[in-house]
């Protein structure tokens, strides 16, 4: 097998890999936001809003060291009080978070290379996408995304970027709720929304030279 060949199998082996655990962990994502664990995704739902909130308040080094206080408070307070139950009892149960002390937390090489993968797999395609659009490989990607940006705009003299963030975090936890319940009708007006976006994008490509895409 020549080293070409081998190149080529390793690296389906490595996007295999990364598109199972990206699946893996898209159904885990999936399952929260469509609140098939009401307790789990009412707990991570919670937590986030209430982090974003603090922070609409307080800086970021404030919220983590309220944060940090808050989980010191909670360990301490349940350290002191089953080492006065363990005197009181004469018992000797040791460490009350002595499991999670020994638990592994470290990550291993193959992990970090995993993650280290996956970032750079984003980021490139990121970069060649925004090559795409700023050099005007396709003129109509191009202006669709000069629209997009011209509307952010106006979004951002309205709202800053932690109500985004709020606003975005509310939409992920509900609007797939909503979107499972009401399909139907949500395609059909996507449906109509689509052919006049469709409409107003040929009228421009037919006006615009060069602006209809080559035939595939």
């Amino acid at each position: 097998m020549s080293s070409s060949t081998t190149a080529a199998a390793a690296d389906s082996t490595k996007m295999e890999g990364f598109w199972s655990n990206w699946k893996c962990q898209g159904t885990v994502a999936m399952e929260l936001l469509y609140w098939r664990d009401l307790k789990q995704s009412g707990l991570l739902f919670g937590s986030v809003l209430l982090l974003l909130f603090s922070l609409t308040q307080f800086s970021v080094v404030s919220v983590g060291a309220y944060l940090a206080l808050a989980a010191l408070s909670a360990t301490i307070s349940f350290r002191v009080y089953k080492s006065v139950l363990q005197a009181v009892q004469k018992t000797d149960e040791g460490h009350p978070f002595k499991s999670y002390l020994d638990m592994e937390i470290s990550l291993s090489q193959d992990q970090m290379q995993r993650y280290a993968e996956n970032v750079q797999y984003y980021l490139n395609s990121m970069l060649k996408e925004l090559r795409r659009l700023f050099l005007v490989q396709d003129l109509v990607d191009s202006l669709k995304f000069a629209v997009l940006m011209w509307l952010l705009t106006y979004v951002g003299a309205l709202f800053n970027g932690l109500t985004l963030l709020i606003m975005a975090v509310v939409s992920m936890f509900s609007m797939p709720v909503v979107y499972e319940k009401y399909q139907a009708q949500i395609d059909q007006y996507l449906g109509l929304i689509r052919t006049q976006v469709n409409s107003v994008v040929g009228k421009i490509q037919e006006k615009i030279p060069g602006a209809k895409r080559k035939a595939e």
